[in-house]
């Protein structure tokens, strides 16, 4: 699946500048652009904080047909994979399916919340919006991690917006930038499935919405305000507020106004589970979503939470459950996206065992601690906690083997294994990004700058129903010297869009 050209026909200089100008100043206006000097990558929750100050450029990112499409299916097949992962879990706590799936999932959280996710009321609930990290790779595109309390909804949604408004710029005979239908999803497809996502979870409950922002999530919160004011725009009572800020009582969850109390019906949990012995009345909230009182999603599942899922999916011993869960054709595609991952368990196995489909220069393994001392050809592999850690977003956590000493390898792989009782990781094969040229707008030089670099592609599925709709799709294009590919500074962002001349 070939990668299209990220620019159209090239701009001239003035075009190029006065549309990243209006990029810019619609995302200063939003409250979503700020001053240089703060880099992505200093909250926790979600895959990157929303980002102060980024590269603009001139046209959205452009995918080909067929890498639409793909992404326009993918969104099902995650979710099919979600429902399933849901299903394992309960299989595996009443006894249905190999007990040390739970555990496994259940390692270093709370008794408390463990018993809470449990609850039947809670039985068949998953997360309202997938987001994957795709990286497109010579052999096809990989799924690094899922996130189910993501970051960079407002600013996708206020991006595309922006980038939609150029139609209106565009003065012939300057070539005009991609048609509003072009951008994935349309002009407000963000917003809409945010809004379809949150109108599925709120059901039949009475009462107004509440993104609540932790203070951990702070970064994020000016994008959340953003979006809730585009909600009230199509009619929502909603508000984007602290949890400190919530009420509550025997019979209802509130926010006090200055006409009066709002009653809450639906609250859009931001923040991190890891993190709710640190967010003000996370007790109360938990407590009316039991009684029935207010809805809260996502819910308090930390088993959906973690990256060893991919791992699970990857055992041989429960092959036969995810053939007789999924389809052959999700099952298919879900081999080819996410890589194979080990859950990195110190424990020792048998002399008669070895860990499953890990080889070193085509031998088996049957201990993690032999990948210390491992070439760095033989170390295409990445280490990282697999959640409900601070570690474990925002990349921080990661540990590329390649890229590392020998020593600060066997160091890093250590540290994981010792890890395990409280924050278990994951060894993940490493799969390098295409390397491509990409644009942006240089402020100093005011002129349009090449820059060799890999993406990131973050797609937004807004869960309804049975439906995974794709709202949305964020690009993060990275200089091709950074080790990981994450939002900062130096990446370009944009939302992406059909390439001209090959419709969908």
């Amino acid at each position: 699946m070939a990668l299209a050209q990220h620019s159209r026909e090239p701009l001239n200089s003035d075009e190029a500048r006065r549309r990243c100008l209006a990029i810019r100043d619609a995302l200063v206006h939003a409250g979503v652009y700020g001053s240089a000097g703060t880099e992505q990558g200093t909250a926790t929750t979600g895959a990157d904080p929303s980002p102060s100050r980024f590269r603009l450029s001139p046209t959205p990112f452009q995918l080909s047909s067929p890498e639409v499409i793909f992404f326009q299916n993918l969104g099902q097949d995650l979710l099919a994979f979600y429902r399933a992962l849901n299903r394992l879990y309960q299989d595996s706590v009443r006894g249905a399916q190999p007990a040390w799936v739970a555990t496994y999932l259940d390692q270093g959280k709370p008794e408390s919340l463990i018993a809470y996710s449990r609850m039947n009321r809670f039985r068949n609930l998953i997360p309202g919006i997938i987001r994957p990290d795709v990286i497109p790779t010579a052999d096809g595109m990989v799924i690094t991690e899922l996130d189910s309390v993501p970051g960079g909804i407002g600013l996708t949604a206020c991006l595309t917006r922006a980038y939609d408004d150029l139609a209106d710029l565009a003065p012939s005979p300057v070539p005009a930038p991609p048609d509003r239908s072009s951008l994935i999803a349309g002009r407000d497809g963000m917003v809409q499935g945010f809004a379809a996502m949150l109108r599925a979870q709120q059901g039949q409950q009475e009462g107004g919405l509440a993104i609540v922002v932790s203070d951990e999530a702070k970064e994020y919160r000016a994008e959340m305000e953003w979006m809730a004011q585009r909600l009230r725009d199509i009619g929502w009572q909603a508000l984007c507020v602290e949890p400190r800020a919530m009420r509550f009582t025997d019979e209802a969850v509130f926010l006090q106004e200055a006409q009066g109390p709002r009653t809450i019906g639906l609250v859009y949990r931001f923040f991190e589970l890891f993190d709710l012995k640190n967010i003000p009345k996370s007790e109360l909230l938990m407590y009316a979503a039991k009684k029935g009182q207010v809805a809260v999603t996502p819910p308090y599942k930390p088993a959906l939470e973690e990256k060893l899922a991919f791992g699970l999916f990857h055992h041989p011993e429960l092959e036969l459950f995810w053939e007789q869960t999924l389809t052959v054709e999700t099952r298919t595609t879900l081999r080819q996206v996410l890589p194979r991952t080990w859950i990195l368990d110190p424990q020792p196995v048998p002399p008669t065992a070895v860990i499953p489909n890990l080889l070193i220069s085509g031998r088996a393994v049957s201990d993690f601690r032999r990948l210390a001392h491992t070439t760095q050809k033989e170390r295409q592999l990445v280490v990282k906690p697999s959640g409900f850690s601070e570690w474990a977003w925002g990349s921080r956590g990661v540990s590329i083997g390649h890229d590392l000493p020998q020593v600060e390898w066997a160091a890093a792989l250590d540290h994981a294994l010792q890890s395990f009782p409280h924050t278990p990781y994951i060894l993940q094969e490493f799969h390098k990004g295409r390397l491509f040229e990409a644009s942006y707008w240089d402020e100093r030089s005011e002129t349009v700058v090449p820059m060799s670099g890999r993406v990131r592609l973050s797609p937004y599925y807004f869960v309804a129903g049975d439906k995974a709709e794709l709202g949305g799709i964020l690009a993060t294009v990275c200089p091709a010297n950074k080790k990981i590919i994450h939002g900062m500074v130096d990446a370009i962002m944009a939302p992406c869009a059909l390439a001209p001349g090959v419709p969908a």
